[in-house]
């Protein structure tokens, strides 16, 4: 028997925060969008509903996750409402990577004050472990966990759309796909951009089973491609 699962899942990066303008890590600090992040997630959850909503009538349903920290909540909702309403579930399996006592610091502060610890983390090392941060199989194994779960509460008529974090996203993609498994001197995927997304798209197996394909990474409206994307507003 076939397992069941939605359409596609789209994993959403959230819109820009003072944090990110700043150059500083997050983790698991609960910051608010800022004006440029306001702007960028209502043109991204326009493009969402035009290109996957509006075009894809056979998805006549979509199910939308988010971190229950306040950006990602933002980016999600502000796609539910062009959608009329549509309800946002809160998950913390899917709220950023923690890096401890280095979260809401300055990159180039972290950069000064632990030198060998912060190229270890650079080269993916594990220097941060030292300092308190989640470990990155954990991330990856709770993002999983999600995933699956979500993903199978619909059939396809359904599309899944979960809006969480650049580091987040990025070592569950790593983790769901196996790629440490097939090169184990992969070090991870390119952090998304701000309020950009990627897609997953089902290959359904003889043994009934599903396996998940990257179909798009780190795309975004037409307009981030601009010197708008991230001017001040």
């Amino acid at each position: 028997m076939a397992t069941r699962h939605v359409r596609s899942i789209f994993l959403i990066r959230h819109g820009r925060t003072s944090y990110n303008a700043a150059h500083k890590l997050q983790g698991q600090v609960d910051i608010p969008l800022d004006a440029v992040g306001q702007w960028q997630v209502r043109q991204t959850a326009a493009a969402l509903k035009d290109l996957y909503v509006d075009r894809r009538p056979e998805t006549s349903d979509r199910i939308i996750v988010c971190s229950d920290l306040s950006r990602a909540h933002a980016t999600a909702q502000a796609f539910a409402d062009v959608l009329g309403g549509a309800e946002v579930h809160d998950d913390e399996r899917v709220r950023e990577r923690s890096f401890g006592d280095w979260d809401g610091h300055a990159v180039s502060e972290l950069a000064e004050r632990y030198p060998e610890d912060f190229r270890s983390w650079m080269e993916h090392r594990g220097g941060e472990l030292k300092y308190g941060a989640e470990p990155k199989e954990h991330v990856g194994a709770r993002g999983v966990e999600a995933l699956e779960d979500w993903s199978s509460r619909a059939g396809e008529d359904t599309d899944l759309f979960v809006f969480s974090h650049g580091a987040w996203i990025a070592q569950t993609l790593q983790t769901l796909l196996g790629l440490s498994q097939v090169d184990p001197s992969f070090a991870s995927v390119v952090s998304m951009r701000n309020a950009h997304w990627a897609r997953l798209v089902p290959m359904d197996l003889p043994d009934g089973s599903v396996r998940w394909r990257l179909l798009e990474y780190n795309h975004g409206p037409a307009i981030a491609d601009t010197d708008e994307w991230e001017r001040e507003r």
